[in-house]
């Protein structure tokens, strides 16, 4: 997704030039980075192909539809990577025991409609905590 992003913000703003200017840089082999990254989908979860990875194992042994649904989401080795690398799925984790797996689902879409993306990831990723300071002296 933010391979996605970054090629259309490339292609928006027509960085090409690159090539006349700067000899050790290959804008079109960027340009061809950038494709392969933004096509490119786990072939276990995304596109349903290969052999599943052990979540996808878990969440069918226990007959689940996701792994947020699973009481063990918090601790569970297989979700480490995730709660470690997107602090947010803990979050959604909260809030699929909140409101339900099928209203996050939705409320996620339209999160999405809406054009929240990685980006958003991202900040609260690097940003953990902003604070707009009121009473700049």
């Amino acid at each position: 997704m933010m391979a996605q992003e970054l090629k259309r913000l490339v292609d928006t703003t027509r960085y090409n030039w690159l090539n006349d200017v700067v000899k050790s840089f290959s804008f079109d082999e960027f340009r061809k980075g950038l494709e392969w990254f933004s096509d490119a989908q786990c072939p276990m979860c995304l596109k349903g192909g290969g052999a599943p990875c052990e979540n996808k194992k878990c969440t069918a042994k226990k007959n689940l539809q996701s792994c947020l649904l699973c009481d063990e989401y918090l601790t569970c080795k297989n979700t480490e990577y995730q709660r470690d690398f997107y602090p947010f799925v803990t979050e959604n984790y909260a809030r699929v025991k909140q409101v339900g797996f099928q209203k996050h689902l939705e409320e996620e879409e339209e999160r999405a409609r809406a054009g929240v993306n990685l980006m958003s990831h991202l900040e609260r990723r690097c940003c953990k905590v902003v604070r707009l300071d009121e009473n700049k002296e």
